[in-house]
């Protein structure tokens, strides 16, 4: 159970809620925006004292039952409610230190994939694997040291232009949030804490994100790259998790016949003869 955080992240939720927002009425003297303690108290069917003292990271785990009652009073979506439980320590937790070894299956796939870029990243967004569509699109990852293929230190630290791509600033959100439940998940793990510590160090934007406690991303379901070689490219995005080892593949992808889908097939190429003319 991680009480500070806990009750952290109990208080932001809290106080992005308005009354309204759960059936009651602000009155005129009310001087804060969001919900009283006693309110969450009383919405969830618990004291006031001991929703106070969880707040202040002084109170006892709470039960299942407990939790669940607070997550109804606080109106949290699904993805909060878990990282609710994992703060708890009321979840199955992971321990140990996140993986960065790719299925076998999953880079022959990779390889195998027509007219798509793919790529795997890790827990903390790091790209484990990726193939020569994706290295012709954004950069050929293989040749990077592990530091330097972070893309949340990409997004954050660098001064350089994240390939182009019209999301960057949803990115950089879904960056925090993803490492919020990254670091839930693995308290012990120095390769999480180290990264979130030298993104909050590094990055005022990551630190004032951070300090919002949200878990949840928003789904994106295109991306426009500004290629150098081809223009603009806006490709459909599929992220498919691999739950076995904490990992996700992405998939990056056009309509076949569309403008879109030429241009990849022509970076496709572009990229083909780059590699072959590297190797002599």
């Amino acid at each position: 159970m991680d009480k500070q955080q806990l009750g952290a992240f109990l208080r932001s939720r809290r106080e992005r809620l308005r009354p309204q927002d759960v059936g009651l009425t602000a009155g005129p003297r009310r001087r804060t925006s969001g919900l009283r303690r006693e309110e969450v108290a009383v919405l969830a069917h618990i004291s006031t004292e001991y929703y106070v003292r969880l707040e202040q990271g002084r109170a006892p785990r709470p039960s299942a039952e407990v939790l669940a009652g607070i997550a109804g009073a606080l109106l949290l979506t699904e993805a909060e409610s878990d990282h609710l439980h994992v703060l708890a320590g009321t979840a199955p937790s992971r321990t140990g230190r996140h993986r960065r070894d790719v299925r076998p299956s999953i880079l022959t796939l990779l390889e195998r994939l027509p007219r798509t870029a793919g790529f795997v990243t890790s827990a903390i967004f790091e790209v484990l694997a990726c193939n020569d569509l994706t290295a012709a699109l954004m950069e050929d990852f293989r040749e990077l040291a592990p530091r330097e293929r972070n893309l949340a230190r990409l997004a954050f630290l660098e001064e350089r232009p994240l390939y182009g791509v019209s999301d960057a600033t949803e990115f950089r959100h879904h960056v925090v949030m993803q490492l919020r439940s990254t670091l839930a998940r693995y308290p012990a793990d120095p390769a999480v804490s180290e990264l979130v510590d030298e993104l909050r160090a590094g990055s005022p934007d990551f630190a004032r994100l951070w300090e919002r406690h949200d878990v949840q991303a928003a789904v994106v379901l295109t991306k426009t790259f500004r290629h150098p070689r081809v223009g603009e490219i806006t490709v459909d995005c599929d992220s498919l998790a691999l739950t076995d080892r904490d990992q996700n593949l992405v998939l990056y992808s056009a309509p076949p016949g569309s403008r879109d889908a030429e241009a990849l097939a022509l970076l496709d190429v572009l990229g083909a003869e780059e590699f072959t003319t590297g190797q002599h």
